[in-house]
């Protein structure tokens, strides 16, 4: 499991041990306010005396215009396997269909499956309610919704597919209990939705609780996501490190970084066991493009993060301190100015103020220092699954069918002729609402139909096509199945409502 450790710790002298060699890191100038901020940062980074080998690598919205559907050109692969670490600033996806994104494509071609996404407060000189916050997000980075899995199934409905493996749940919790072991945190939140997806998030909860069991010596608890944003949003002070599914972590970090101050400030980590990507969280703005006038504080904080990774420690904490000495003096950019604020900024200015601080330490904003006794997070071996008996007991058919005024009494009665006797229909469900038997007038259909088809017993794979023969010849437009199964005798699938 690769390592990363919270901003690097100050120290007058740099351990003998530490590689001086300068390190090959990709760099990408990104579209809209990207080249700007890149260029600050990097002229910080020098300045600072990073051990790094900048080497670019093009990739963005010139190469989506250019015909590469994926943001970049294929050799740009070979570049980013020779260093391993990429510095990326935000990138412009072109708005219409057949492009897709950039940094989904990134994450998961790479594996890089940890997003980690510090967000802290710099009152008073950054306006927020909230001058404790401190928080961690750690958001699981390849599944959920964002494996972009969509269908239009009817005239009516979409569909999209949310995955999530036992694997790589297992991977982001164990994740988040090394981070915060070897980061001195106390506490991890899991944050899902297992009240309402009691299979999908239920196993992510599941998985919390198995490997939390393996951490006595760190509070962990859990969270239903709604009650879990309002107090991200409310209460921060009451947040260590939260672990949460895909979807979740995108949504709650920009929260986070907002209630801090500014989500032009938040920079964040994306990490896999081969792999490491940093990045400011917000986007590439191209309505201030070229008016030096972004933040680069976001970018900033994550090459601080990306020199921690490389365990340039004594240099990432000189960085830190030095843009919180430069907060204090209320040398600010426009999204964060507010009462300390005694000179507003363009984005080189902010950053000349950055270096002209290199070296200082600030007097009242908590000091970074150097934590050079951090320990290596372990590399966790994948463990093999016990055996577990799958058995096909059904199928889930689901139809386009407007007929009869949509009654789904006139449906069932078609569906039962078609039915195999040791396969019958069970039940049939709208929108995911159990409309027969026994359903209400008052339920709203769409064109969308699930029909269960359930046995007592084991069924094979022909008793099924054997069915949907059946079904074909009655003339109904069936556009998916859903076959179920049990595991060790457990249902795989949702009992549905008013079962």
């Amino acid at each position: 499991m690769t390592a990363l450790k919270e901003p690097a710790q100050t120290a007058d002298t740099q351990p003998a041990d530490i590689q001086t060699a300068f390190v090959p890191v990709s760099v990408v100038h990104g579209d809209g306010i990207g080249p700007e901020i890149m260029d600050a940062t990097l002229r910080i980074l020098a300045a600072a005396g990073a051990r790094i080998a900048p080497q670019e690598v093009r990739m963005g919205e010139a190469l989506y215009k250019a015909g590469h559907t994926s943001g970049f050109a294929p050799d740009a692969w070979d570049m980013l396997r020779q260093t391993g670490v990429m510095l990326k600033a935000p990138i412009t996806t072109p708005q219409g269909g057949g492009y897709k994104s950039l940094n989904v494509t990134l994450r998961k071609t790479l594996g890089l499956y940890a997003n980690v996404r510090p967000c802290r407060a710099y009152a008073p000189y950054v306006p927020t309610h909230h001058p404790e916050m401190n928080l961690v997000i750690i958001r699981e980075n390849e599944e959920d919704l964002y494996a972009g899995i969509e269908h239009r199934q009817t005239r009516e409905v979409m569909q999209c597919l949310k995955l999530i493996t036992r694997p790589g749940c297992e991977k982001i919790v164990r994740y988040a209990f090394e981070y915060a072991r070897a980061n001195g945190r106390k506490k991890v939140t899991a944050l899902t939705k297992d009240n309402i997806m009691k299979m999908c998030d239920g196993l992510f909860h599941t998985v919390f609780n198995e490997i939390s069991a393996e951490y006595p010596d760190i509070k962990a608890e859990h969270q239903i996501i709604d009650i879990g944003t309002a107090r991200v949003a409310a209460r921060p002070e009451g947040y260590d490190v939260i672990v949460t599914l895909n979807l979740y972590g995108d949504i709650i970090s920009d929260v986070a970084a907002e209630v801090a101050g500014s989500v032009g400030l938040a920079g964040s980590a994306n990490i896999g066991d081969t792999f490491a990507m940093f990045e400011a969280i917000h986007g590439s703005a191209p309505d201030l493009a070229g008016q030096d006038a972004a933040n680069p504080g976001g970018l900033i904080s994550a090459a601080a993060l990306m020199l921690g990774h490389l365990g340039q420690h004594e240099v990432a904490a000189k960085i830190q301190n030095a843009l919180l000495c430069a907060l204090e003096d209320g040398m600010h950019t426009q999204d964060i100015a507010g009462p300390h604020t005694k000179e507003v900024l363009g984005t080189q200015a902010f950053a000349d103020a950055v270096i002209e601080r290199l070296g200082n330490m600030p007097q009242h904003l908590p000091t970074v220092t150097a934590d050079s006794q951090a320990k290596e997070m372990p590399v966790r071996q994948p463990v093999e699954p016990a055996y577990i008996d799958k058995q096909l007991v059904g199928t889930d058919v689901f139809f386009e069918w407007t007929d009869s005024g949509r009654d789904p009494d006139v449906l069932a009665a078609i569906l039962q002729e078609a039915q195999l006797r040791n396969i019958p229909l069970k039940m049939i469900t709208n929108r995911g609402v159990k409309v027969w038997p026994g359903g209400l007038p008052e339920t709203f259909k769409s064109d969308h139909w699930r029909c269960r088809f359930q046995s007592d017993t084991p069924v094979k794979h022909g008793d099924l096509l054997a069915l949907l023969i059946r079904i074909h010849d009655k003339g109904l437009d069936f556009i998916k199945t859903e076959h179920l199964y049990t595991f060790d005798g457990e249902p795989g699938y949702s009992l549905g409502q008013g079962q």
